[in-house]
């Protein structure tokens, strides 16, 4: 089963940013996607809001 949801440690080991950035990032997308505190950033949407292809990103991130 593959993961849908992406945290901070995964952001950090895509982009080699430190964790501050990658909590900051996981703030801007919500307000971009018009999202809750309480709700969840996926992996599609992060490669939407970065540009990145998906397939690339779950291959890393396993």
């Amino acid at each position: 089963m593959k993961r849908v949801v992406i945290y901070p440690k995964d952001i950090m080991v895509v982009t080699g940013k430190s964790e501050r950035y990658s909590r900051t990032l996981i703030k801007r997308m919500k307000m971009h996607f018009k999202k809750e505190e309480h709700q969840c950033i996926s992996i599609s949407e992060l490669c939407l809001y970065l540009g990145l292809e998906e397939e690339k990103i779950t291959d890393i991130i396993k």
